[in-house]
């Protein structure tokens, strides 16, 4: 029941707590999603920015169009505030750092992104380490996981998921970027939108929304 995953509604928006594996609007080949079951409960709704389908977390969805171009306008302006935490596979050098690398789609094997620095869009992400962690597996081996606080200033598709991919640390769980991924180990990507803050769009009163992850 997508009700139990509303955190926030009222006449102007409503902000979910996206589960990972859902949609946040209709694929081509996939109609459902967060924002069509979100659709069936209410007259009207508009989509304002999207989270991968593997990424869980805050997401608002404006329910006129003028509350739409409010919001949007912020995200354009860039003051909004995003704080992603993820898990990372390995030991992160470092307790913070920025990833500068531009992002284009990799249109033979779409939907994957990739590094291009002669015709990628320019993407940039501040990231902070939270705490290393040792993971045992069944088999007993132990690994060393690393949590982060990561600060998206762009919003490329797959950001996250590459640029950890690109300084060696792919996330837990990604089916698409972990060339470890296993779904029976690890059924979610541990990708997790926590934090999300804008204007509210009819008072314009600050919505500081917290979401803790999954995992």
């Amino acid at each position: 029941m997508i009700e139990e995953h509303i955190l926030y509604q009222d006449e102007a928006i409503i902000i979910l707590n996206k589960p990972s594996g859902l949609l946040s609007v209709p694929g081509l080949y996939n109609k459902d999603s967060a924002f069509g079951r979100l659709e069936a409960l209410v007259d009207e709704l508009h989509i304002i920015h999207r989270l991968d389908k593997d990424t869980s977390g805050l997401i608002v969805y404006g329910r006129t169009k003028k509350d739409l171009t409010a919001i949007q306008q912020q995200f354009e302006k860039q003051t909004t505030r995003k704080v992603y935490e993820a898990r990372v596979t390995g030991k992160v050098k470092g307790n913070q750092g920025t990833i500068n690398m531009p992002i284009i789609v990799d249109w033979p094997n779409r939907p994957l992104q990739k590094i291009s620095h002669t015709e990628g869009r320019y993407a940039l992400t501040r990231w902070k380490k939270l705490a290393e962690e040792l993971v045992v597996a069944e088999s007993g081996a132990e690994e060393i996981v690393t949590r982060m606080e990561l600060y998206p200033k762009t919003g490329r598709s797959h950001q996250l998921r590459l640029h950890m991919l690109n300084i060696g640390h792919p996330i837990v769980g990604d089916p698409f970027y972990s060339k470890d991924y296993d779904e029976s180990q690890t059924p979610t990507m541990h990708l997790h939108a926590r934090e999300l803050s804008f204007n509210h769009p009819r008072t314009g009163e600050r919505m500081d929304m917290v979401c803790p992850p999954p995992f």
